[in-house]
């Protein structure tokens, strides 16, 4: 399910009122009550063939350790080397790079979650960086398009513009699955805790999907501690898988990829930060219903209701 943003803020009247119409069509028959799932960590490069080797190996692994589920990071399928590689490769879902981790999941009889993928965007100049679920069936379920987009002068390392070649995505994105209900974002969105609100209380999200490529100097400085904000706040599981290790002479990403429960604990991360592979967890339902009860702040948050302002 997707419900579109407005213009210029994540939390504005009509999306709220759309999701307490809608509420009781939200439904978790889907999942039981445990569910493995797996985390990626790898490093991709701008060889789209070996890319997807390298994702077809681990998705072999996985199945061997029965997942369910194995979440992949951001542009899993292509890091450019070269300004403009990402426009020109950009196809839209149902041309030949999708359409072959469609036949993966398939084959593997495994969801997948894929996210960012260069999808073919409005116009010439820009792409969408999108974040697809699959399911074990080869067909697409979702798909999230990136709303945050990164324009950011790292300290010490350079500037990125990302809104100079992706357009940004205007809909939050939910969707019922066996190990949850999954709130689908990518990367940057970490930093804007207010999505991950909306996507709890709103649309009773238990799940989160955050794949990412951090930057290695961003990372070193706020990558577990954004993830595990965003699990203790919502009291939700987080999926973080991440790029690690050096893409290209001009681009390296931090790594660690992670699962974490709703307590805030890390429940699974590779023993080297930079090792291409997979981390496994058992998502527990119980667990989310467990942390909820004894500290129910759905009931105790007030911010979802109109306050009077102090300025005179």
């Amino acid at each position: 399910m997707s419900l579109r943003l407005g213009p210029r803020s994540l939390i504005r009247a009509p999306i709220l009122r759309y999701a307490s119409r809608h509420r009781a069509a939200f439904s978790c028959s889907m999942a039981t009550t445990t569910a493995r799932v797996g985390v990626v960590q790898m490093t991709s490069t701008n060889d789209l063939d070996a890319n997807y080797s390298t994702c077809s190996r681990l998705v072999k692994e996985a199945s061997a350790a029965g997942v369910k589920l194995l979440c992949f990071p951001e542009n899993f399928s292509f890091v450019s080397a070269k300004e403009g590689e990402s426009r020109k490769i950009a196809e839209p879902l149902d041309g030949p790079i999708m359409q072959r981790y469609c036949s993966l999941a398939r084959e593997s009889n495994m969801w997948l979650s894929l996210g960012g993928f260069q999808e073919k965007g409005p116009d010439e100049v820009h792409l969408c960086n999108t974040h697809v679920l699959i399911d074990d069936s080869g067909k697409i379920r979702n798909k999230y398009q990136k709303i945050h987009l990164f324009d950011v002068d790292v300290p010490g390392n350079m500037v990125y513009k990302e809104s100079n070649f992706t357009a940004a995505g205007d809909k939050i994105v939910v969707e019922d699955s066996p190990i949850g209900r999954l709130g689908l974002t990518v990367c940057y969105d970490l930093r804007f805790p207010e999505l991950y609100q909306l996507l709890r209380f709103q649309h009773q999200a238990q799940v989160f999907l955050v794949p990412s490529a951090f930057t290695k100097v961003t990372g070193e400085a706020h990558w577990e501690i954004l993830l595990r904000a965003r699990a203790i706040e919502t009291q939700c599981y987080v999926i973080a898988a991440a790029q690690a290790g050096r893409h290209n002479e001009k681009r390296e990403s931090y790594g660690d990829s992670l699962v974490i429960d709703p307590w805030g604990t890390i429940i699974a991360r590779l023993p080297d930060r930079l090792s291409t592979g997979i981390a496994v967890a058992d998502i527990d339902l119980s667990r989310i219903d467990s942390v909820r009860t004894r500290m129910p702040i759905s009931e105790h948050r007030k911010f979802s209701s109109c306050w009077k302002s102090s300025c005179i």
